[in-house]
């Protein structure tokens, strides 16, 4: 079986969007984020923008494969379960990682019990999601190559060849390129260049 080397996610920060429930307010939003310290950042904006606001419910995910997926979820005071777990579920139900989607509630004196928080919370990340840019990106991997010179011709052949992206080079007496391929490819790749004589090739870390 082979592993599934796209994913999708949002370019860009999604339009604000309202949904209205007995008086109450939700604002919701999403942000593409690439780690924890960006999910923070952009619900510490959100507090300081609606700073009268009674919750900043959101939950997001990161990772691009299934065995990397990280998530979390929070309910910011709302009864357990309300808010950030229907966030959620449209994350998962849209298929998308490495972002954030943040529900504003402004409270409008009417109690909306369990049920009405789910369905307000889920409809304002479904109205976020859906106003959102989404893309499909190739997961991939990075190799560095190194060779003398006098090697870079039989190198450049098999990157000419495959079509390889090239994401830096160095082209000196000792040459150095750093290549980019697609996740399924990558086994292959790695061993063509490992089997040239006189050429070394390694993973590039995250």
């Amino acid at each position: 079986m082979i592993e599934k080397d796209t994913y999708k996610t949002i370019t860009k920060p999604s339009p604000e969007v309202l949904f209205k429930d007995k008086n109450s307010k939700f604002f919701g939003y999403a942000f593409p984020i690439s780690n924890e310290e960006d999910a923070k950042a952009h619900i510490d904006a959100l507090k300081k923008q609606h700073y009268q606001a009674r919750h900043w419910c959101y939950a997001y995910q990161l990772g691009k494969t299934e065995n990397t997926i990280s998530y979390r979820a929070n309910d910011d005071g709302e009864p357990n379960n309300s808010a950030g777990m229907p966030i959620y579920g449209q994350i998962q139900s849209f298929d998308v990682t490495n972002l954030i989607v943040v529900v504003v509630r402004y409270f409008g004196g009417v109690k909306l019990g369990v049920s009405g928080l789910i369905n307000a919370y889920r409809t304002g990340a479904q109205l976020a999601l859906e106003a959102s840019n989404i893309v499909t990106k190739t997961i991939n991997v990075e190799y560095a190559i190194t060779f003398d010179y006098k090697n870079m011709n039989k190198v450049m052949r098999i990157i000419k060849e495959k079509q390889i992206s090239v994401i830096n080079q160095l082209l000196e007496l000792h040459c150095e390129l750093h290549i980019s391929v697609r996740l399924k490819e990558a086994d292959a790749i790695f061993d063509i260049f490992n089997r040239l004589y006189e050429v070394d090739i390694k993973t590039l870390n995250d």
